[in-house]
């Protein structure tokens, strides 16, 4: 769309710079700027045309709407006439820069100078057309400024004076939100503080629960390890016969024993690991080693006439490095679990390779009694166990998958749980191919 010119003003003299500076005012006005905004339009036009006045004689002032029907500008261009004694001065241009939106120079070697200035029309302006136009230039036909510098120089001291009382109420706003911004930061301070304390005070807390649980589950080893001998030893008839309900008592005992002395494990386990003190012993890793010593290992837990236990054969065919005795721990876990809570069916135990990005995941899927979508993240938290009839006949510690969680990370890898309530489940480990050294060099002391 091109410019529709609103009013051509000639720039001869001192009287003309008023006229336009009027004229600026006047129709910045019609077209709905504020009364702010006026002042800038007006005091840009008005330096440019001094300037021009001054290097020159014939310039000439246009005003017009300028861009499209969604943009409007209004448009101020400032031509010096043709008999140049210098340049425009550069305060003129600085100033026109500063309070418009828009301003280009051409500054002709001989010829005159043009300058063109914009600035958008106000959001709640109506576009401008022909019609808007004509309405404007009758208004100011019939409003015909009078160049009487005596009273300009009265009405810029009067939007001066307005313009210092707008500047001093901004002053005091930005003073207030100053003074509120500095209590807000007060009080972040003191709460930075607090939040520190507290997390000192955490930091002391764990220390001592971690140190609490080392020493006690050291001081437990010892007696426990005491009555599974003993119990031994009275099952194996080594004192004599027993009685049929003597021998159901050893028994109880001795199963009371070895639980006892899987929770104390799991609780010096998980105190080493939280105080960084887990020795990892990195090396080739063969599932198919891997999956035979597994099988062996955990073939007393499976009663086959109800669940069948399923090594399937692996993908992975070259060893990888990590540490083989954390990974099976892990994996005994999870096994454990699935048997525990699967009455019928299978469990199976896989183990594939992602080239790309290059880790080898292990997977213990069963068709036991699956875990809640709400569930999934408390079978993490330590001593958390759900509610289920299964759950109250397989007693545990609660310590189990917590624990596999902390072991993935020492990895450098991840546990991950998929399940539906009666479907089953399936615990994933996924490890990189290369045991990551950053994690090693923070935890491979004791």
């Amino acid at each position: 769309m091109s410019a529709q010119r609103i009013l051509n003003m000639s720039l001869a003299n001192e009287q003309d710079v008023v006229l336009v500076r009027q004229r600026a005012r006047q129709i910045s006005g019609l077209l709905g700027y504020s009364q702010h905004d006026q002042v800038r339009i007006a005091t840009a036009v008005s330096e440019v045309a001094r300037a021009a006045c001054q290097v020159s004689i014939g310039g000439r002032a246009v005003f017009a709407i300028a861009g499209t029907e969604r943009r409007q500008q209004l448009e101020v261009t400032i031509a010096s006439g043709n008999v140049m004694s210098g340049p425009l001065p550069d305060d003129a241009v600085v100033t026109a820069h500063r309070l418009m939106e828009d301003c280009t120079v051409e500054q002709g070697a001989h010829g005159p100078a043009v300058v063109t200035m914009r600035k958008n029309l106000p959001p709640q302006q109506q576009p401008v057309g022909g019609a808007r136009l004509a309405e404007i230039a009758a208004q100011l036909a019939k409003d015909s400024p009078v160049a009487n510098t005596y009273l300009e120089v009265q009405l810029q001291n009067r939007e001066l004076v307005s313009t210092l009382a707008e500047l001093r109420e901004r002053q005091e706003d930005l003073l207030a939100l100053t003074r509120e911004l500095e209590d807000t930061n007060r009080g972040i301070v003191a709460l930075y503080a607090e939040i520190e304390d507290k997390a000192e005070r955490l930091r002391k807390a764990d220390e001592m629960k971690s140190r609490f649980l080392s020493n006690t589950s050291h001081e437990l080893r010892t007696p426990l390890s005491s009555i599974r001998a003993l119990a031994k030893l009275l099952l194996d008839r080594m004192d004599g016969d027993l009685s049929d309900e003597q021998e159901r008592q050893v028994r109880f005992i001795e199963s009371a024993a070895n639980d006892l002395s899987e929770l104390v494990n799991d609780l010096l386990d998980l105190a080493k690991i939280e105080a960084g003190k887990v020795e990892v012993l990195t090396g080739p890793v063969e599932v198919d080693n891997l999956f035979r010593a597994l099988k062996g290992m955990l073939r007393p837990l499976v009663d086959e006439a109800r669940v069948e236990l399923v090594f399937e054969p692996s993908s992975v065919n070259t060893p990888f490095e990590s540490d083989e005795g954390k990974i099976a721990q892990v994996l005994r876990n999870f096994i454990s679990n699935a048997l525990k809570f699967t009455e019928n069916g299978a469990v199976r135990v896989m183990a594939e390779e992602d080239v790309q990005t290059d880790t080898i995941t292990f997977a213990v899927a069963d068709t036991g009694i699956g875990i809640g979508p709400d569930n999934l993240q408390l079978i993490f938290e330590e001593f958390s166990q759900i509610e289920h009839p299964l759950q109250r006949r397989s007693k545990g510690t609660g310590l189990g998958l917590p624990l596999c969680r902390k072991l993935a990370a020492l990895l450098g890898g991840r546990v991950e749980v998929s399940s539906e309530v009666g479907h089953g489940s399936t615990f994933r480990l996924v490890l990189p191919r290369r045991f990551p050294a950053a994690t090693h060099d923070a935890h491979d002391a004791y």
